[in-house]
């Protein structure tokens, strides 16, 4: 049977990736790469670069995927993410039963890790409920974007005793979640801590973590949240693409 491998590999540095998935990488027959938009070609090669230092034998193949796009500016978010996901699904069904053998071995390799805000499982397992093409999957964990930034910013995600939320930009428009101190903060493509109303917050934000131009801020929100937008922007239109995240800390 057809085996794919779902590997996590960092937030940017190549050496963020694990023994377990430099294992995993030598087992693979078909990489399966999904393509965004030129934008993000970096994103791409950093991925061949990945394979061509950790594979011992560049006996594999790599199969490009364009990614479908997706409607961002609806206010029926979930609607746009389910019909995102069902064309991807499509679209993977189809590499998958084309390019890959029945008894071969693919993989995806995902940036950070594929729990965290990824959506390559429940693409796949759309795939498998479809029932077209059969296999088994296996993942192999990834250094996560929230483990990098806070290893950056050389704070624990946690204070004793208190819990952490992650979270959207989204969802933080809508106030500073009740009965935490730690909120992690992704997919905020509208700075969305400089709505809230409370001088006590910290924040320790950055950009392309891991790689080569990393940006890094912190400091109190009314201190340095314009930088952090004036920054962000800038980096936006210089590279095309941007990948941050935020930890946002109440004072005790």
């Amino acid at each position: 049977m057809r085996r794919l491998l779902v590997i996590g590999i960092g937030a940017g540095d190549p050496e963020h990736v694990t023994m377990q998935a430099v294992g995993a990488l030598n087992e693979v027959d078909v990489f399966f790469v999904i393509e965004k938009s030129h934008e993000t070609d970096e994103l791409v090669r950093l991925r061949r670069e990945i394979c061509e230092r950790y594979i011992r034998e560049p006996t594999y193949g790599i199969v490009e995927i364009a990614d479908p796009p997706r409607d961002r500016a609806t206010p029926a978010y979930s609607a746009a993410v389910q019909e995102w996901r069902a064309r991807r699904a499509e679209l993977w069904e189809r590499a998958i039963a084309d390019e890959l053998g029945e008894d071969g071995c693919g993989a995806f390799l995902v940036w950070g890790d594929p729990s965290l805000y990824d959506s390559t499982l429940a693409v796949l397992e759309q795939i498998l409920a479809r029932g077209m093409v059969a296999f088994e999957h296996e993942v192999i964990p990834g250094i996560s974007s929230v483990q990098a930034l806070t290893a950056r910013h050389r704070i624990p995600l946690n204070r004793v005793g208190r819990p952490v939320e992650i979270t959207t930009g989204r969802r933080l428009a809508e106030g500073f979640p009740d009965g935490v101190d730690e909120v992690v903060v992704m997919l905020d493509a509208d700075c969305s801590f400089r709505h809230l109303n409370d001088d006590a917050l910290e924040i320790h934000w950055g950009a392309y973590v891991g790689m080569d131009d990393e940006i890094l801020v912190s400091g109190r929100v009314d201190e340095v949240g314009e930088e952090i937008q004036r920054l962000r922007r800038e980096a936006r239109e210089r590279k095309g693409w941007i990948m941050d995240a935020y930890v946002l800390r109440r004072g005790v």
